[in-house]
């Protein structure tokens, strides 16, 4: 583990990016720190896994080959798509790649995806990522907001 970890308070907005290529890391961590976002930066995918259990990010960048040589050998992707909704719900997840046009529906659909982004349109990811994330918080808005009269009838009696 990364010993320079940082803690997550109330008011950060955290977001956690997944990169092997060094261009598009420094890409993702200026247009995140352009939206206010605190960065966590994953090295590894055992890295990446740990970091996702103990933080609830509101975004997660992920590239397509990230530590792969291919999609199919992408742990991080895989391990994100086959988790249970309710460890994840919490993030809105991007990924980025060459073999998929931005915001394909059915692409993102097909891999379990907010939405995809290609590189090409990096120089974008700024404005990609606020809509990904509008869209999302709009997608999830009817229930959390059920969520939240659910607690706090709870917490009355």
């Amino acid at each position: 583990m990364n010993g320079s970890f940082d803690f997550v308070s109330n008011e950060d907005k955290p977001a956690l990016i997944a990169f092997s290529t060094p261009e598009w890391m420094e890409e993702a961590k200026t247009a995140l720190q352009e939206l206010g976002y605190k960065i966590h930066t994953a090295a590894t995918h055992s890295d990446f896994l740990m970091r996702f259990s103990q933080v609830h990010y509101q975004v997660v960048l992920v590239e397509e080959l990230f530590g792969a040589n291919t999609p199919d050998e992408n742990v991080t992707l895989k391990a994100l798509q086959t988790m249970p909704m309710n460890q994840r719900r919490h993030a809105t997840v991007l990924l980025i790649g060459n073999s998929f046009q931005t915001f394909t529906p059915m692409e993102a659909f097909k891999n379990s995806v907010h939405a995809v982004i290609n590189s090409s349109e990096m120089f974008l990811l700024k404005q990609l990522v606020e809509k990904a994330v509008a869209d999302n918080n709009l997608f999830l808005q009817s229930y959390r907001e059920v969520q939240a009269r659910i607690f706090t009838s709870g917490t009355r009696t």
